[in-house]
């Protein structure tokens, strides 16, 4: 596993740090993330790999036995029930590394959060031009 001295500068050095079955799980879960949300950005936040499309829409972790995702608490609530055979909390869904990712409703979960996103930032960009003319 990586080691926690050296934080990552992209999402290709975080992945670079695990071993190699890990590495492709965590390649299939950013591939399902860009195709979901082609126009957000990829970042590291957190020493972790995020999404981000006009604020944060996504972020993932790999951890000893699981790997986290992280679709902030609407992301969660919004498909709870289709989350039934994972240990979810709040903003955090928890994927077993020994079995295979869920990567149709990792899709679904992005759509639905970048469609949050985007909705929720129209007014806000639309404002703040506004209020630059004043």
């Amino acid at each position: 596993m990586r080691s926690r001295k050296t934080a990552p500068r992209t999402i290709d050095d975080y992945i670079a740090g695990f071993p190699g079955e890990i590495q492709e799980q965590l390649q299939c879960l950013r591939a399902a993330i860009k195709a979901a949300a082609p126009a957000a950005e990829e970042r590291i936040s957190y020493r972790m790999p995020a999404f981000y499309l006009r604020e944060n829409l996504v972020y993932f972790a790999a951890f000893k036995d699981h790997i986290g995702f992280f679709p902030t608490s609407s992301g969660v609530a919004a498909f709870e029930a289709e989350l039934g055979p994972y240990r979810i909390s709040k903003g955090t869904i928890r994927f077993p590394l020994d079995r295979p990712l869920p990567l149709k409703l990792v899709a679904k979960i992005v759509k639905f959060r970048a469609a949050e996103n985007l909705a929720r930032t129209v007014g806000k960009s639309v404002d703040s031009r506004l209020a630059k003319r004043s």
